[in-house]
């Protein structure tokens, strides 16, 4: 049986207050293998929502940032659908005390996103949208029509730590924009834009639990999104993909002409 985004969102609310709000300042951190941070809350959700997945679609598999590459690797070859997780988008936030993270849970179908779920525990914002059906901000549509806005006074997202370091020293010394913003979760990031809290978004590499849910959410609030080699941000692949995203169309085009972005490609 296909699960309902109501019964999603309400899943991943639930489990976020159960497991993550408690631990919030009241965790350490340790570093992984990459170097990236993990808490006791990473887990402790991560468990949680996979017993509960599991519970309620067992014919449904499961991939999680927190599992090892290989186990990843198994799940996207399979071809069964799969749920695509990322327990707390925002580790390095909640193990600092800034409360800004996120759960990012999507479902892969056919080589795709097709139900999304960002919910903010802070703030009690749970983000939603389904393949063709829109996306949503506590049950209520978020609209689709933008304010046209210009790149000169645009506030984006960017993320200059992952950025190629030409890029990035270009956007720093001659920014095209007004201001830049990291909130430190790519999840959120998503959603903010979809949600018109920012103009414009720019990310050096993220990935796939990263952006399965955010990108829908962006996709189905009329957004735009591109890699800055001009390819379809979403794959079904766990190798990092390069974000350039807006919700305005005529921004989304001179923000790639600007980028020297090309047009989009197929692969």
């Amino acid at each position: 049986m296909t699960p309902t985004i109501e019964q999603l969102s309400d899943l991943v609310a639930s489990t976020a207050c159960g497991e993550l709000k408690p631990r919030f300042r009241h965790v350490a951190a340790e570093r992984k293998a990459d170097g990236s941070l993990l808490t006791e809350a990473d887990l402790a959700m991560d468990r949680a929502l996979r017993d509960a997945l599991t519970r309620a679609w067992p014919d449904i598999d499961f991939l999680s940032e927190e599992m090892a590459p290989s186990d990843q690797a198994a799940r996207l070859a399979s071809g069964r659908p799969v749920w695509c997780l990322d327990p707390l988008d925002g580790t390095s936030n909640f193990a600092a005390g800034l409360p800004l993270y996120a759960v990012s849970l999507a479902l892969l179908a056919e080589g795709r996103p097709t139900l999304g779920v960002v919910y903010d525990p802070e703030r009690d914002e749970c983000f939603t949208a389904t393949l063709g059906g829109g996306a949503h901000l506590n049950g209520r549509a978020l609209p689709t029509r933008t304010v046209r806005q210009t790149l000169q006074r645009a506030v984006g997202m960017v993320d200059f730590k992952r950025l190629p370091a030409a890029l990035a020293e270009r956007l720093v010394r001659e920014p095209p924009y007004h201001s830049q913003r990291n909130l430190g979760s790519c999840a959120l990031e998503w959603c903010w834009l979809a949600a018109g809290r920012g103009d414009f978004y720019v990310h050096g590499g993220m990935r796939l639990w990263d952006l399965a849910a955010g990108s829908l959410i962006l996709a189905e609030a009329g957004g735009q999104a591109r890699t800055l080699d001009g390819e379809t941000v979403f794959r079904p692949t766990t190798t990092a993909r390069s974000v350039v995203a807006a919700r305005d169309t005529g921004l989304f085009e001179t923000l790639c002409h600007t980028l020297t972005i090309p047009a989009r490609q197929s692969a």
